[in-house]
């Protein structure tokens, strides 16, 4: 165990901490403008629509496809995929609004503030969750393939980076902390190695293709949710339409071109 373990570690504790570089991005701007709120939360939303759906969700059909067949595992894919939508909503439903704001305001602001601070929150619950799997999956590259696991951990980060802003962005339009969301998004990546000591610890002696695929599908079911319901009608709702259909746009750019060159080496 010795070096190895140590650098499966540090390649995992890399990959979530780049939810940082997110973090301070999102924080970068003026709280008060709506534009790059409308841009960065309809970026983050392409980002994560489009690796959930083109990544994540055929790689746990394929592993599921490689555990029960071409049909049962289709549909097991499906059946992981909409299990994931309906576990995020029910989180959904119990993350409470966290903010009630001090400072004096009408009562729309209050409520627009309550629900960017619900949006944030949940975000990085969800993004925990996705990371969680995550970190275990690097974790254990690290350990058996380090050339594949380097390349695997980069192309994490870089899909970390979004995801941190995507939870930075809308705490730091309702609160006004760069602090505080910076450190929500940089939490939301300690996930990652947190999955991965926590996953090798408990779950290494089932590990199989099934439950990797029941995992990925559901991770994508997760992200395509919190897009739909949180990010995109956040973006809107400030008056910036074309803004953040730019921005989702943009993201999904940036990620295919991201994966098609590290598909490509």
């Amino acid at each position: 165990m010795g070096h190895e373990v140590w650098f499966a570690f540090a390649l995992t504790l890399f990959a979530g901490l780049s939810t940082s570089i997110g973090g301070a991005v999102g924080v970068l701007g003026r709280a008060e403008s709506t534009r790059a709120l409308s841009l960065g939360l309809g970026f983050s939303a392409g980002v994560m629509i489009y690796v959930s759906l083109v990544e994540i969700l055929p790689e746990g059909q394929e592993q599921l496809v490689s555990a029960a067949g071409e049909r049962l595992g289709t549909w097991y894919a499906i059946a992981a995929f909409f299990a994931g939508t309906a576990a995020i909503a029910v989180i959904d439903r119990m993350v409470p609004a966290a903010i009630n704001p001090h400072e004096p305001g009408s009562l729309q602001d209050q409520r627009r503030r309550r629900a960017l601070v619900h949006t944030g929150v949940l975000t990085a619950i969800a993004l925990a969750i996705h990371n969680f799997p995550e970190g275990f999956a690097t974790f254990i590259a690290g350990l058996q393939e380090p050339g594949i696991a380097v390349a695997v951990a980069i192309a994490i980060a870089v899909h970390n980076i979004p995801e941190g802003l995507a939870v930075a962005v809308p705490i730091h339009q309702a609160t006004g902390s760069r602090r505080r969301a910076f450190w929500l998004a940089t939490a939301s990546g300690l996930a990652e190695p947190a999955g991965a000591v926590i996953g090798y610890a408990l779950l290494s002696p089932w590990l199989s293709p099934a439950l990797l695929g029941v995992v990925f599908a559901g991770i994508a079911g997760v992200m395509v949710f919190i897009s739909i319901d949180e990010l995109l009608p956040a973006a809107r709702e400030y008056g910036e339409h074309h803004t953040s259909v730019y921005g989702f746009v943009a993201g999904m750019a940036v990620m295919a071109i991201s994966l098609a060159l590290f598909s490509t080496g």
